[in-house]
């Protein structure tokens, strides 16, 4: 029973893994559209410069987030002055 068990969950883990997979190719083609989408939106006037501007640093402010959450350790405490 417990070899059939560990079969099983190989069997799921590899089902869970070949899921992940197609995810993330849904995810890549997705996001291949974004550009297309605000060309059509700035072109029909639903999207202005500003907007797009603002869209970005929203973006890199996220990125920047992320990295910062991806550190593995904290920075030092500086030494405070009396």
């Amino acid at each position: 029973k417990a070899a059939e068990r560990r079969a099983m969950a190989e069997a799921k883990e590899q089902e869970m893994r070949a899921y992940e997979q197609e995810m993330k190719a849904k995810l890549v083609e997705a996001e291949a559209t974004i550009p297309q989408a605000i060309a059509d939106a700035m072109r029909d006037g639903n999207m202005g410069i500003l907007d797009y501007y603002t869209l970005k640093n929203i973006s890199s402010d996220t990125e920047m987030r992320k990295s910062f959450s991806n550190m593995v350790e904290p920075p030092k405490q500086l030494p405070k002055h009396s």
